[in-house]
């Protein structure tokens, strides 16, 4: 991992959310930062841990996730570069209710909820680019949960490889093991790669491992396996 330092006001300025912070207000903030190096495979928090702030991702990337009763662990999100977590639970002062892990090594800042509760107070503007960002968030796993709902497996991956690559041609090369993508998509790992296998043999796309190749995107998004 990096040895050297940043300074956390170079990054917080440039996130939508704090780009109307004057330069006062910034070091604040930064003041109320941790900057966190944490290697691959490692434990963020834990559910049920407390929550004390929130983080957001510099490099690297983090899953979000539970085990089920059965003990399956199951991927709610995964959090890449220049997205953040764990502001919803910050806000209802509740302890973390998924699992958090690094994917890669990762740089993350984590910012107090002191801190962040106190420039609410005094800054309106900031205040509705909080509740933005949870309702981007929100609206997301709303439409996660009417793909599962109402999509089939097929129609959920193809939405997901077209989202990234919508045209043909496009190359897209896959941010975690098809294990976990399979569970984000609430698909078992056999099925997922089964659907992948399909859809090539339809000449659809191309698959190396982890790197696919968008052969016929309107072949895709007709497609009704």
């Amino acid at each position: 991992m990096p040895s050297y330092r940043i300074d956390p006001r170079e990054f917080l300025r440039r996130l939508p959310v704090f780009s109307d912070l004057g330069e006062e207000e910034l070091a604040a903030m930064a003041l109320a930062t941790t900057e966190l190096h944490i290697p691959r495979g490692r434990t963020i928090f834990q559910r049920g841990d407390p929550c004390l702030g929130f983080h957001t991702v510099l490099y690297g990337q983090v899953k979000l996730s539970f085990v089920s009763a059965q003990g399956n662990e199951k991927i709610v999100e995964i959090v890449g570069p220049g997205h953040s977590f764990g502001e919803a639970v910050m806000f209802m002062e509740k302890p973390y209710i998924v699992n958090a892990a690094t994917l890669e090594d990762c740089l993350l800042l984590h910012i107090a909820k002191d801190a962040i509760f106190a420039e609410l107070e005094r800054h309106p503007a900031f205040a509705r680019k909080m509740l933005a960002g949870m309702s981007r968030r929100l609206h997301g796993l709303i439409s996660d949960v009417e793909s599962y709902t109402l999509r089939s497996g097929a129609q959920r991956v193809i939405g997901f490889l077209l989202k990234d690559a919508p045209e043909s041609g496009s190359r897209i090369t896959l941010a975690a093991s098809k294990k976990l993508i399979a569970s984000r998509l609430n698909l078992t790992p056999e099925y997922f790669s089964r659907l992948l296998h399909e859809l090539a043999e339809h000449g659809l796309l191309r698959v190396d491992g982890r790197d696919i190749e968008i052969v016929n995107a309107d072949g895709l998004r007709a497609y009704e396996g």
